[in-house]
């Protein structure tokens, strides 16, 4: 297998690592605390300037007015879809919103089929189909709520729409030459402009949370900020019709195991479902991948860059 071509698997590996650690604790802040959404939000966005760092030094920030659009898009979709995300849940039932969410890969598929021109070979399609239903299982979780319709569902249209348009950013800009460190550093920076929209969503900062809370929630977002990171590289490098439904199926397949060993939570028959479906439809793409290959992208990656110091971008080649 050429290593060059399939470098994308090895960052989606490591982005549903990284992800799938987070959702595992990433609503500890929350349930043990009561720390606000709003507050983890704002910690996450700070975080995000930890990989930013690694990833600029040695590299040169793209100060073209097309990096910084596409940059921004992707910055401002992924974040705005987050302080959405927390309005509507406010508003609604999880188990309702969350698969109406999960869809959002659908966009990023559509968007990169018909705008990027991106083809995949039957058996992908087939995984990617597979994939995207497991990724809607593994996202209803147990319990119910009588409030089955109103505001939150247009909310969670948007956040869908949001976060697939986001992957496609991403993936776009690596195509106009835009590096990966460029990329995720004004997603960096779009993070940190909708910071004073989280606090004035939240009315002030939290009283009386125990030094746990954001100490918690620090470590588990920078989880959550590298593994953004290595979706930028992965979707730089591998087509984003392929790359968003997989790694947007495993990372919760990752996540409802460990919940399964650390809290001893068994998956509901839905999420059992899923997680069989999930490994299915992403071992089909990836066998497709493997068996037809992609079409080589242009430019250097992160690595090659920081070796040569032109800091022009990922190969020509989606949370948070």
């Amino acid at each position: 297998m050429n290593v060059a071509k399939r470098s994308w698997m090895v960052y989606a590996t490591l982005l549903v690592v990284f992800w799938g650690v987070w959702g595992a604790f990433s609503s500890q802040p929350n349930t043990r605390y009561g720390y606000p959404n709003e507050m983890i939000y704002i910690i996450w966005a700070f975080t995000m300037l930890i990989p930013a760092y690694f990833a600029l030094r040695g590299n040169r920030f793209d100060r073209r007015p097309v990096a910084a659009m596409w940059g921004l898009l992707a910055g401002l979709t992924g974040a705005g879809g987050q302080l959405l995300l927390f309005q509507a849940l406010s508003d609604g039932p999880a188990y309702l919103i969350f698969p109406v969410v999960s869809l959002s890969p659908v966009i990023t598929v559509l968007m990169a089929t018909v705008l990027l021109r991106e083809r995949i070979a039957r058996l992908a399609v087939v995984g990617v189909v597979i994939a995207l239903v497991s990724i809607v299982l593994l996202s209803i979780p147990g319990g119910g709520s009588s409030n089955s319709h109103g505001p939150w569902l247009l909310l969670a249209i948007i956040i869908c729409a949001a976060w697939g348009a986001q992957a496609f950013c991403m993936r776009k800009a690596a195509l106009v030459g835009v590096n990966d460190a460029t990329t995720f550093g004004w997603m960096t920076i779009s993070g940190l402009l909708l910071v004073p929209v989280a606090f004035a969503m939240m009315g002030g900062l939290p009283s009386g949370a125990p030094w746990q809370a954001p100490a918690l929630t620090a470590v588990t977002q920078v989880l959550n900020a590298i593994g953004a990171l290595f979706l930028v590289m992965a979707l730089s490098r591998g087509k984003a019709s392929v790359v968003a439904p997989i790694t947007n199926a495993l990372a919760p397949v990752l996540t409802i195991v460990l919940s399964l060993a650390v809290y001893q939570t068994l998956p509901n028959i839905w999420g059992t479902i899923g997680i069989v479906l999930a490994l299915v439809g992403s071992t089909l793409m990836v066998y497709s991948d493997e068996k037809g290959g992609e079409e080589p992208a242009a430019g250097p990656d992160l690595a090659a860059d920081a070796a040569v110091g032109a800091g022009h971008g990922a190969p020509a080649v989606p949370k948070s």
